[in-house]
């Protein structure tokens, strides 16, 4: 069984995820860019720190090789946007990446990127389906597998990307925690090859993530937190398995969420840099990133959740910087990708040019746009009383959620609720998301408003009318 999610596929070590399925996908990936791509121009294969992850690689190497595609394979672990990054600068017909992303160690999956270096579009990810279903296993005049450094030319252009000196002149100190993944000993390297004060942990290799899942949130960035106190940092970066994504802590130690990261950045953007474009959020993003669009009188676009529909918007406009709840933000004049890496230097760069540590940019953000807060909960369910769940609130009989009246419903991507919530200080709009998994037997729940307590009492309202119909 493979099903894809909104970023590839994955799946249990050894039950699903095995090398069977990996020759299948891979298979029917060759046939797909046979068909519509280029093969000639090869494709980029690339692989995390999980368990299998080298192995598996290779197989998938060996199936595109078979089918008469030439193969660069990555000769160590390398981040998801590095893959990206080589697909198009080597102009390669595509590639592929295993990984599961931010899951738990005994997971593992498949990602495939498009030829333009980006996660691949709804359609492409269709016909890849298409021909997975048809059993592809294309053969031809075996072609060439070459392992390659995919890891010195993707540092050197995200180091073109941010400003460097600038960040080594603020002397500002960084914290950096890799979580065990892909993206292990690049900010190290990068930090100190300009000069630039840091501490990290979690650099070493252990499929395990021993205490935590390689997703940069809390509870798994305590340790992050406790460095930056520790250590005295006026912030910290984390990145996941793949190093596509971002968390951050402020100087006090404090969590800083993806919605606030991707804030900050915007309006870094939009007031200083002037670059033009529209900006792309996910459903379940917070609309804060509205209310700043609206200032600078940039035009905001809402998508499905998944990266994917972020980088098929920046194939068809001109899009500035586009992003998710997750922690995926990416940039169309960088790549239709996100990448936690760049990420993290962009918000170092970001506190250089303003002389401000991280947690002071985001309590100015607080001040002028109202306070913002945002949870989330996984709720892990039989699939009837997920089902169920999302039937029920979709159902115009739901008008109450809780201690208050449903204003109104969006269903772009699962069903949200705007809720008649108090709004102290001009602060958010209250709303609460419930998202099916479309892969496991899990449920989520994302809620915003104008306080911690507001959000708590807001997910334990939805938690409740999930579990007690």
């Amino acid at each position: 069984m493979i099903k894809f999610g909104t970023d590839g596929w994955r799946a249990l070590i050894a039950d699903d995820f095995n090398f069977d399925n990996v020759r299948s996908l891979a298979g029917a990936i060759a046939s797909y860019v046979l068909k519509h791509g280029d093969s000639k121009r090869g494709v980029i294969v690339g692989y995390d720190t999980r368990f299998l992850s080298p192995a598996a690689a290779r197989i998938a190497a060996e199936v595109l090789a078979d089918a008469g595609i030439p193969v660069r394979l990555a000769n160590d672990f390398t981040p998801t946007p590095a893959i990206s990054y080589a697909v198009k600068n080597l102009q390669a017909a595509g590639g592929v990446m295993i990984t599961s992303s931010h899951n738990p160690w005994n997971w593992n999956g498949m990602k495939f990127k498009a030829q333009f270096g980006g996660s691949a579009t709804p359609a492409i990810m269709q016909a890849i389906e298409e021909e997975l279903r048809a059993t592809a296993m294309p053969r031809g005049a075996k072609a060439a597998i070459d392992e390659i450094d995919l890891k010195q030319s993707y540092i050197a252009a995200i180091c073109q990307f941010a400003d460097l000196p600038l960040i080594a002149k603020a002397n500002f100190k960084f914290a950096v925690d890799s979580m065990y993944g892909a993206g292990s000993g690049l900010l190290t390297q990068i930090f100190g090859s300009h000069g630039i004060q840091h501490t990290a942990i979690h650099q070493e290799l252990n499929p395990l993530f021993p205490g935590i899942n390689p997703e940069p949130i809390q509870p798994h960035v305590a340790e992050l937190q406790a460095l930056v106190v520790r250590e005295k940092c006026h912030a910290g970066f984390a990145t996941d398995g793949d190093a596509d994504r971002v968390g951050a802590v402020a100087e006090d130690g404090s969590f800083v969420d993806a919605h606030k990261i991707f804030a900050v950045l915007l309006r870094w953007l939009l007031e200083r840099k002037k670059w033009p474009g529209d900006v792309v959020r996910a459903f379940n993003t917070t609309r804060m990133l509205d209310r700043i669009c609206a200032k600078y009188g940039r035009k905001l676009i809402e998508c499905p959740i998944g990266f994917k529909y972020v980088a098929d918007l920046m194939m068809e406009r001109d899009i500035l910087i586009g992003g998710e709840e997750s922690g995926g933000i990416g940039y169309s004049r960088f790549l239709p990708e996100r990448d936690g890496l760049l990420n993290s230097l962009l918000l170092a760069n970001v506190m250089a040019e303003e002389g401000k540590p991280l947690g002071q940019l985001v309590a100015d953000l607080q001040t002028e746009y109202g306070p913002h807060y945002y949870g989330r909960r996984d709720l892990h369910i039989a699939e009837g009383v997920k089902q169920g769940a999302i039937q029920r609130a979709q159902a115009a009989e739901t008008r109450r959620l809780g201690n208050h009246a449903v204003l109104r419903k969006e269903n772009l991507d699962g069903i949200k609720f705007f809720l008649d919530a108090p709004t102290p200080g001009n602060g958010a709009e209250a709303w609460i998301l419930f998202r099916a998994s479309g892969t496991e037997p899990l449920l989520r729940v994302y809620a915003e408003a104008a306080s911690p307590a507001l959000v708590d009492e807001i997910l334990a309202s939805g938690e409740n009318f999930v579990k007690h119909p």
